[in-house]
């Protein structure tokens, strides 16, 4: 099952820098400690999506804390972006086909050039319409 995994900084401000391998390389870490195959990884300042496979001996919801907990920590010990004070309490996991695996790894890829045209809030608020789920405005991006 590919699961594409959206999260994003605390108060969704741009607090990684702009172009954060670094962070990429820690998350992919992760993943494989995690047993589970990273497909893609890309962001912005704000927020960072992932294409993954997710081990079955993982939980989401398991996984996505260690991934959030573990880099936080690391990027905060880091130093190396300054105006991150963490990640945001929230997620979006979505379910998708491998009929869909090519087409959301060209997505991942293009994050900023797509993010001349589209701010992460409307994308975000768009994908979740797009998987059917309801947007409680008063959690929306907290």
């Amino acid at each position: 099952m590919y699961y594409h995994i959206i999260f994003h900084t605390k108060g969704n401000k741009r607090t990684l820098n702009s172009d954060p391998k670094d962070v990429y390389n820690y998350l992919w870490g992760i993943v494989k400690n995690k047993k589970s195959k990273l497909y893609q990884i890309n962001g912005i300042e704000n927020h960072i999506h992932l294409l993954v496979d997710i081990h079955t001996s993982n939980a989401v919801a398991d996984f996505m804390q260690d991934l959030k907990a573990y880099s936080s920590s690391w990027i905060k010990q880091s130093k190396a972006h300054p105006k991150f004070t963490g990640w945001a309490d929230g997620y979006g996991c979505f379910t998708n086909s491998i009929h869909e695996k090519d087409k959301l790894i060209n997505y991942i890829k293009g994050q900023k050039e797509h993010h001349k045209t589209e701010t992460f809030e409307e994308e975000y608020r768009r994908i979740l319409i797009e998987h059917g789920v309801e947007i409680e405005e008063r959690y929306f991006l907290k």
